[in-house]
């Protein structure tokens, strides 16, 4: 094969990227958030414009193609070319509130696979199997104990609700604070006590990376297995497995902080990298939605390698994946 070939056999393919050719979520940058920026392209890359002075700007150059996510915080502005730069390095972009704490939206990248997606709609659309993924939740939540073979799903809330009130009573001993009942009541907000509104603000955090993590996997927010009836149901459900490991001993541990929401917030920030939360968040999620299969990122992406695998197919009743780009008419070329 000559080299002019072989040279324009790798633009084609670098044009037609598959699933081997994009970053894996759990290898890349959690998430990078920023505020009171503009982003915009340049010559080099995509950088955000920090205004220092009257006659001076800055400029932090983002590494697009090892982000997960690029959170946009209030006071940024961003340029379409910068965004499409940002897609085409498969990097999530979601408008979030201050400190990253609230996902309001979010912009997928066209490159990213569909196979996550379809996975979640299917369980969800089975009522066997959406039982089945959230009886696992709850399981998951009680980590190594031993739970009925016949247990139902509203023994499991029952189950789960005793689990909380005795972590609620186990907290409030070792921090010496009487006892505990949690409270959420937003029109009342600064009438709680610290560690219910430490828990809030922690729990608004934990719910941005979850819901940062299932876009970034191309999943579906609102589709929930345990949660319903919300836009964020699926965010519930996988936050749920955390809470109890994170969040809580977090609140309790802010019940005499004069300022419980911005502490519990910075904290669970500076905490995020020692719990490699992401990368935990997209395991977990593979593990409900294909139970018992090593169908992960890493194994699809080996797969496509050795196969050559195109990101777009067809789908066929029968067959199931059909190559795309053919022409099936009879006898057609």
């Amino acid at each position: 094969m000559s080299a002019q070939k072989r040279g324009g056999d790798a633009r084609r393919r670098l044009a037609a990227p598959t699933l081997a050719m994009l970053p894996r979520v759990a290898d890349s940058l959690s998430f990078l958030y920023l505020d009171m920026v503009r982003v915009v392209q340049d010559d080099t890359g995509v950088c955000a414009q920090i205004q220092v002075g009257d006659n001076r700007t800055d400029l932090v150059y983002i590494p697009t193609a090892a982000l997960s996510c690029l959170l946009l915080g209030p006071g940024v502005s961003i340029t379409a070319p910068a965004l499409t730069t940002l897609a085409r390095h498969g990097t999530s972009v979601v408008c979030v509130g201050a400190g990253g704490v609230r996902a309001y939206a979010g912009i997928l990248p066209d490159s990213l696979t569909t196979h996550w997606l379809e996975q979640q709609v299917a369980a969800w659309a089975d009522p066997a199997r959406r039982l089945t993924v959230a009886i696992r939740m709850y399981e998951m939540r009680f980590g190594d104990a031993e739970l009925p073979d016949t247990v139902s799903l509203e023994q499991l809330r029952g189950m789960e609700g005793q689990r909380m009130k005795a972590l609620y009573k186990i907290l409030a001993q070792q921090h010496g604070i009487g006892r505990f009942r949690r409270n959420y009541h937003p029109n009342q907000w600064h009438a709680q006590d610290p560690v219910n509104l430490a828990l809030s603000a922690a729990n608004t955090s934990l719910y941005g990376i979850v819901h940062t993590g299932l876009l970034a996997l191309g999943l579906s927010p609102a589709l929930g297995f345990v949660h319903a009836g919300t836009q964020h149901a699926f965010v519930y459900d996988i936050a749920d497995l955390y809470k109890a490991e994170i969040t809580l001993p977090l609140a309790f541990a802010l019940h005499e902080s004069s300022n419980p929401e911005q502490e519990a917030r910075r904290r669970f920030r500076e905490n995020l990298q020692l719990l490699r939360l992401l990368p935990r968040i997209v395991r977990d999620v593979q593990a409900l939605l294909t139970p018992g299969t090593s169908d992960t990122v890493s194994d699809t992406e080996e797969r496509s390698e050795r196969c050559d695998v195109e990101m777009v197919h067809l789908w066929d009743p029968k067959t199931g994946v059909l190559p795309a780009g053919v022409n099936y008419a009879s006898g057609g070329a």
